[in-house]
């Protein structure tokens, strides 16, 4: 991994001078430094009015008591894309302006979730949540922590109907429409 990450710190930018240069070739030096610069602030502008709109989704889902997955995934592959653009060359704006397109961010987004939920190396720990006091964890009576065992939880049924517990009918998490779930 370290080699993959070697070769591609030495790639990019050789690649985006040989871009640069042909470019400038063909359009002359100045338009092609113009045009890296208004790709710069074209997708900064784009970038400014999506990554607001990706922090209002994540205040409704957490107003909602949701945890706002989609919204933090949006938010990574946005600062990714800012980076992308915000670096000259136009190899790099082109990534960063793939990554504005929210159809190709999400499919993105989905697939490294998938492969590191496949992975097996995710961990979620809740602290202070549901109102409770935020100086306690979860596992406060010497519970083994990240064992992959046991999941400790509180629960209060709100049904107040008298329909029997055998008769109730669960809900399929797979029928939400979360954009996470297939």
């Amino acid at each position: 991994m370290r080699l993959f990450f070697f070769l591609l710190f030495i790639a990019v930018p050789l690649a985006e001078l040989a871009i640069l240069i042909k470019v400038g070739e063909v359009i002359g030096v100045l338009p092609t430094v113009l045009l890296v610069i208004l790709t710069a602030v074209i997708g900064v502008s784009l970038l400014k009015r999506q990554g607001i709109a990706a922090l209002s989704r994540a205040r409704q889902s957490l107003e909602a008591g949701k945890f706002p997955v989609e919204s933090v995934a949006d938010a990574a592959c946005l600062l990714v894309a800012g980076a992308f653009l915000l670096t000259p060359g136009l190899l790099t704006d082109t990534a960063g302006f793939l990554l504005l397109i929210p159809v190709l961010r999400h499919s993105l987004a989905r697939w490294l979730f998938e492969k590191i939920v496949a992975n097996g190396n995710v961990h979620v720990e809740t602290y202070g949540m549901g109102g409770d006091d935020p100086g306690t964890t979860p596992r406060q009576d010497g519970a083994p922590s990240r064992d992959g065992q046991t999941i400790e939880t509180e629960y209060e049924d709100l049904d107040t109907s008298e329909t029997p517990p055998s008769k109730k009918k669960l809900r399929n998490p797979k029928s939400s429409k979360s954009p996470w779930r297939k």
